[in-house]
């Protein structure tokens, strides 16, 4: 199979995504399937929810949009130029999180455009959608068939691993896996730097960076720096159209655990009635809560920055990732800054 063919099966299926994701009519069999399959695409979406509670069906279309959207022809064919394609496939295993949906679909994307075998290990909390995006790339392509498995059980007769787990998990990922070529990933986070010139509009979008998948994913924002004497009014202002979040289950219940044990302790803290924030230099916080402090000049603030670097998946800013767009990596930023694509190629 040539890289050439992959790149129109994955176009085609990106419009299919972002066509499923916007909760569009079928348009015909231009969209590469009947349209008994497209709605049991669009049936499985809103099922999400009922297997997984923080899988919204919101949640759900917005990573089908943001993933699809890059599966163009032209931004495949320019991501992949510098790589090679292999003749010889290796067996790749891939154990996915389950933290936001579809959040293992890149190392997906990574392994079959190097011209490897992607044998997915599924996280019980997300078990559905990539298989059934799976499937209908085997439609499109297939010669796929044999080159695609996944599974929520024991892996084995892998020659490489791309492993995404918590720092505890990491222990167990070294012991089990660490004598195959590996990318071993824990967990990091996201932070946003405002520099005090912000309107209303930046920080409603800076909302989503901090709640989109309810901050469940590694690329959202749990810790804001403040130019020193902030008005922290004018953030609350800003992400109050965020409100909604409390309206969901799991992460009011949340927000009400940790503000009780906050209130018991006598912790200081701000609070809005969906978010609260606590003044900490910790980068990480527990959900619900964002970690906030002040820096006084930019000395201080790269050297927060740099010394937090090994954590952080993304910073959010005037003159860093755009407020907004947190959750909208490109197909070349890797996670945790390794280039997946030069791993697959040397093993």
């Amino acid at each position: 199979m040539k890289r050439e063919e992959l790149i129109t099966g994955f176009t085609q299926l990106g419009r299919l995504m972002v066509s499923i994701g916007n909760e569009e009519k079928w348009n015909g069999f231009t969209s590469g399937v009947t349209e008994e399959e497209y709605d049991q695409l669009i049936l499985l979406v809103k099922k999400q929810f009922h297997l997984n509670g923080w899988f919204t069906n919101e949640n759900v279309n917005n990573s089908l949009k943001a993933l699809g959207s890059q599966l163009t022809e032209d931004q495949l064919s320019m991501w992949l130029e510098r790589y090679s394609f292999t003749a010889h496939s290796k067996n790749v295993a891939i154990i996915m999180a389950g933290n936001i949906p579809l959040v293992g679909f890149h190392d997906f994307l990574c392994v079959l455009m190097s011209g490897n075998t992607a044998i997915c290990k599924l996280s019980s909390d997300d078990k559905t959608l990539l298989p059934a995006l799976g499937s209908i790339l085997i439609q499109f392509l297939p010669e796929l068939k044999d080159r695609i498995v996944f599974t929520t059980g024991r892996i084995a007769h892998m020659d490489a691993v791309i492993a995404t787990g918590s720092n505890n998990t990491l222990l167990y990922f070294e012991q089990y896996f660490g004598k195959y070529p590996h990318i071993f990933r824990k967990n990091k986070t996201s932070l946003a730097v405002i520099s005090g010139n912000e309107t209303s509009e930046d920080f409603d979008a800076l909302g989503n960076d901090i709640f989109n998948y309810f901050g469940l994913g590694c690329r959202n924002v749990s810790h804001l720096l403040f130019p020193k004497d902030f008005n922290l009014n004018r953030f609350f202002e800003g992400i109050i159209n965020h409100s909604e979040v409390a309206n969901h289950n799991k992460y009011a219940n949340n927000y009400d655990y940790n503000k009780a044990i906050y209130l018991m302790n006598n912790i200081p803290m701000l609070d809005n009635n969906f978010v609260l924030l606590m003044e900490s230099k910790e980068l990480f916080s527990p959900l619900s809560i964002i970690h906030y402090q002040y820096y006084s000049n930019q000395e201080e603030l790269e050297t927060y920055l740099e010394l937090q670097k090994e954590n952080l998946q993304a910073i959010v800013g005037a003159n860093y990732i755009p407020f907004g767009q947190a959750q909208c990596p490109g197909l070349n930023d890797y996670a945790d800054g390794i280039d997946t694509m030069t791993f697959l190629n040397n093993i």
